[in-house]
C-alpha cells in the first residue's frame, strides 16, 4: 500500500470518527430534559420571547433538519451562541483555546526535550544508578495526580518560597495597566510580536508551574516508552555489529538505536498530546488558568449545552488530527505499518 493510499484510508476513518462524535453529542443534547431556549432567555422571559428565540435558533424545525443545519454551521466555523456568555462560541474559543494550547504545546516540548534523552540514557545504563533513579522518578510521574502536585507546588513556590505566582496568565497590574495585545492568543508569542517585553516576562513566569505540572505525565511516559524501545533495539544484531565496527557509543545510541526506537514513542506522544488537552482541565482550575478547561467546566455547571458540544468536537478534531499525523509519520518511517493495515 502506497503512502498516499494509506493517508486516504486513514483520513476516511478520521472523518467517520468526527461525524460519529457530532451525531452523538447533538442527539444527546436534544434528549436532555432542559429547554435550551429557556436556559438562554432566562426563566422570567415571556412565552412570546421564548418562541421568537426558538424560531431564531431553528429549534422549531424537525430534529434531522436541525442536525443538517448544525453540521453546516460547524463547517463554516459557527458553533452557535453560548447560553452563559451570550456570545458566539467561536469568539469564546478564540480566547480560551490558545490559552490551553499554550500549556499543552509547551508540556509536549518538555516531554520531547527531557523525556526522550532520559529514556535513552536510562537504557544505555541499564541496571545502573541512573536507570534505577529514572525508573523511580518516572513511575512517580505517571502516578501522582496532577491536581495534588499542583497544590503542593503552589504551597512550596508561592506560599513558602514566594518565587512564583499562584495562578492566572498575567499579574493583575499587567492585566489592568499593561495587557498583552492579542494577536495569536499565545501570550509568549504575542508579547514578543507587540514588543511588550515586561508583560511577556510576567506571562512566562506564570507559565512555569502549570506547564511543569501538565508536563509531568508526558515526560514520565515518554521516558519510559523510549527506554523500553531502546532496550529492545539495543539487543538487535546490527547494534552489536556497529559496536564491533568501532562506532562511538553516542553514534550507536542517538543515530542507530534511537532512529528505530522512536516510532513507538511517536505514538505515545500523539496520544499524550490529546490526553493533555483533557487533562489540562484540572490544572487550569487549580491555577485559575483562563483556558478551555475552565470554560467548559463553567459551561457544564450552567448547562450550556452548545459550548459542551463545541468543546467536545474541538477536542475530538485535535485528537484525530494528531493521531492522523502520527500514523502518517509512522508509515513514512516504517513501511511495515502500511503493510499491516492492508
Amino acid at each position: 500500500m502506497s503512502i498516499l493510499n494509506y493517508f486516504i484510508r486513514r483520513l476516511g476513518l478520521a472523518i467517520i470518527v468526527i461525524l460519529g462524535v457530532m451525531i452523538i453529542t447533538f442527539f444527546v443534547s436534544r434528549i436532555l430534559p432542559a429547554d435550551p431556549v429557556r436556559l438562554f432567555v432566562g426563566v422570567r422571559a415571556s412565552e412570546e420571547i421564548v418562541e421568537a428565540k426558538r424560531i431564531e435558533f431553528g429549534l422549531d424545525k424537525p430534529v434531522p433538519v436541525q442536525f443538517v443545519n448544525y453540521v453546516g454551521g460547524v463547517l463554516q466555523g459557527d458553533f452557535g451562541i453560548s447560553f452563559r456568555t451570550k456570545r458566539p462560541i467561536a469568539d469564546d474559543l478564540r480566547i480560551f483555546l490558545p490559552a490551553t494550547l499554550e500549556l499543552v504545546i509547551l508540556s509536549m516540548v518538555l516531554a520531547v526535550v527531557i523525556g526522550i534523552p532520559v529514556g535513552v540514557i536510562a537504557a544505555a545504563n541499564r541496571g545502573g544508578f541512573i536507570d534505577q533513579a529514572s525508573r523511580v522518578i518516572t513511575i512517580a510521574g505517571v502516578s501522582i495526580p496532577s491536581f495534588w502536585l499542583a497544590l503542593i507546588l503552589q504551597l512550596l513556590f508561592f506560599s513558602t518560597l514566594e518565587w512564583l505566582p499562584l495562578g492566572g496568565r498575567l499579574s493583575r497590574e499587567f492585566t489592568i495597566t499593561n495587557p498583552i495585545e492579542p494577536v495569536t492568543g499565545f501570550f509568549i508569542i504575542d508579547g514578543l510580536i507587540t514588543g511588550n517585553f515586561a508583560a511577556w516576562r510576567n506571562a512566562l513566569w506564570h507559565l512555569i508551574l502549570p506547564t511543569f505540572v501538565l508536563a509531568t505525565y508526558p515526560i514520565s511516559l515518554t521516558a519510559r516508552m523510549t527506554r523500553s524501545s531502546m532496550l529492545e533495539v539495543m539487543s538487535e544484531t546490527y547494534i552489536s555489529a556497529a559496536q564491533a565496527a568501532g562506532l562511538s557509543r553516542r553514534e550507536i545510541l542517538f543515530k542507530l538505536a534511537l532512529k528505530n526506537a522512536i516510532v513507538p514513542t511517536l505514538t505515545v506522544l500523539g496520544l499524550v498530546f490529546a490526553f493533555s488537552i483533557t487533562g489540562a482541565i484540572l490544572v487550569e482550575i487549580v491555577f485559575s488558568w483562563p483556558g478551555l478547561g475552565t470554560y467548559v467546566t463553567e459551561s457544564i455547571l450552567s448547562a450550556d449545552f452548545p459550548v459542551v458540544m463545541a468543546v467536545t468536537l474541538i477536542v475530538t478534531v485535535i485528537y484525530v488530527v494528531i493521531n492522523l499525523l502520527v500514523d502518517i509519520l509512522q508509515a513514512s518511517l516504517d513501511p511495515r505499518v502500511r503493510l499491516g493495515s492492508q
